[in-house]
């Protein structure tokens, strides 16, 4: 009897423990939490680990982030975001060549790195997804439908810098201007009346000529405005009467840009250190009142670029406009924009779904007020249509300060340009609107609107080509006509000839 009552109760313990262990696994599993708070466990959380470039400027992100948090609820996921210092794909091309997957990358757009990803077969198409994914598809269909690769495929999400409008003109001391009661220059003759005023009537004040008209930055393209008012027509490359592509210092424009610009730099009007200068640096020449004019970035940059001028200046102004115009009435200044990040899901990713409808979310107008304002009764409130910022909750989860947005706002899928984004309290909100519409007003088109694979592989090569004969031509050492005729030959022959044929293709097949 007794050992019957062993076996009974050991039987009994063992079923006891078979369900003790099967009710573990599901008290274990992880159920989802919708954006409406509402727990469903028929959909368990797939970890996404996205690489991506960032935003330089932007804090770091922290643990238990809520807007991390928030997005994770929507769709169900664990976002792991990978960030490495802006501009510095190295990193990310590093991890995509040695088979480090990531769910989501992101990289340059049209760079060979990139298109070698997608030869290799390396990501998945964005096609495939679009049934639920309206935004991707809306935006990749009518606004990029020339990113697709040769099957005719999406395999990314491109967020091209400048594409559609511009912050980038002319800015400078208006100040001097009043100064010296010079008006605002309309054409490339009052252009220059300027720049020598600026050089020869002391505008700040200290008794000695020892200031410039301009300055820029090396390399030396802040000087094409020259060449579009002289009739250059597109930023990339230019058309001859026979319709045959040409680089644009074949173009008729080119000579009498170049003859214009000597003749500032043999009479000091230009600043002979601007080979020397990054951003940084140009600037500092601006603020210390050494040069009248630079070359910037303006809309949110222009209270920051008052604000340092008057920290050294204090009745400093500054001043904003569009370019001189040519003999012809022609103008431009900043190129639409060719370059940018690539978002992408690799063929890692156990849950591309997920992943399309998170960059879905991203790039939506739901998604960009969540990383710009963050979440409603926490991050801000709202009085009619005035948004209030919290600033301490800000805190917490690195938003920028003064209402600037969130770590993962700007940098892979959008920037504030892109959508005249600018926060309640920036205090100079009309003067920064102003300035992207004289920027975006005489933004010059390109002959055609991606990079081709040519370019990729001999741009570097001609472009440094280039700039040195420039520098050359502008100094001096060379006769513009001996140059340009020295610059072509080379320039074809190292590569420029198959860039050239490759551009006349993809110009023929879009007429």
């Amino acid at each position: 009897m007794k050992k019957k009552m062993d076996f009974f109760i050991a039987s009994l313990m063992i079923v006891i423990l078979v369900f003790s262990v099967t009710g573990c696994g599901k008290e274990n599993k992880v159920n989802k939490v919708n954006s409406k708070g509402d727990e469903r466990d028929d959909d368990p959380i797939d970890p996404i680990v996205w690489l991506t470039t960032g935003d330089m400027a932007a804090k770091p992100i922290l643990p238990d982030d809520r807007i991390v948090e928030e997005i994770n609820k929507r769709f169900s996921i664990d976002l792991q975001v990978q960030m490495v210092p802006e501009g510095d794909v190295t990193k990310v091309n590093i991890a995509m060549a040695s088979g480090d997957f990531p769910d989501i990358v992101t990289g340059t757009f049209g760079s060979s790195a990139t298109n070698q990803w997608i030869n290799d077969g390396l990501l998945v198409s964005l096609n495939d997804y679009f049934e639920s994914t309206p935004n991707l598809e809306k935006t990749l269909t009518e606004e990029f439908d020339w990113t697709t690769a040769d099957d005719g495929n999406f395999y990314g999400y491109p967020f091209i810098t400048q594409y559609k409008s511009t912050n980038t003109t002319l800015a400078f001391r208006q100040d001097w201007m009043d100064k010296l009661n010079l008006e605002v220059p309309k054409t490339l003759d009052d252009f220059y009346n300027v720049l020598k005023a600026f050089k020869e009537k002391d505008p700040d004040g200290n008794g000695e000529k020892d200031t410039y008209g301009i300055t820029s930055i090396k390399p030396i393209g802040d000087f094409n405005f020259i060449f579009y008012a002289y009739g250059r027509k597109y930023a990339d490359y230019q058309l001859d009467d026979n319709g045959d592509v040409i680089p644009h210092f074949e173009h008729f424009s080119f000579k009498p840009g170049m003859e214009y610009l000597r003749k500032l730099y043999v009479e000091g009007l230009i600043d002979p250190e601007f080979l020397l200068n990054d951003r940084n640096k140009m600037e500092e020449r601006f603020y210390q009142s050494k040069v009248g004019y630079i070359t910037a970035p303006l809309f949110r940059h222009v209270s920051r670029l008052e604000g340092n001028l008057q920290k050294m200046n204090p009745e400093g102004k500054l001043g904003y406009s569009y370019p001189p115009e040519g003999p012809d009435g022609n103008k431009g200044f900043a190129p639409v924009g060719k370059s940018g990040m690539y978002t992408a899901i690799t063929k890692k990713c156990e849950a591309p779904k997920k992943a399309a409808q998170f960059i879905d979310f991203m790039i939506s107008d739901e998604g960009k007020n969540l990383v710009r304002l963050g979440i409603e009764g926490i991050h801000y409130t709202k009085d009619g249509k005035e948004i209030i910022y919290n600033e301490e909750e800000r805190a917490k989860d690195n938003f920028a300060e003064n209402g600037w947005a969130h770590p993962l706002a700007w940098g892979s899928f959008s920037c504030p340009l892109e959508s005249n984004y600018l926060p309640a309290t920036e205090k100079s909100r009309e003067r920064a609107l102003e300035s992207v519409e004289i920027a975006s007003a005489v933004q010059v088109p390109n002959l055609i609107t991606n990079i081709p694979m040519m370019e990729i592989e001999y741009g570097k090569i001609v472009e440094d080509l280039y700039n040195q004969y420039f520098i050359d031509m502008l100094q001096g050492k060379i006769e513009i006509d001996q140059g340009v005729a020295e610059l072509s030959e080379k320039w074809r022959a190292q590569g420029g000839d198959k860039i050239l044929e490759e551009v006349q293709v993809i110009y023929n097949n879009n007429k």
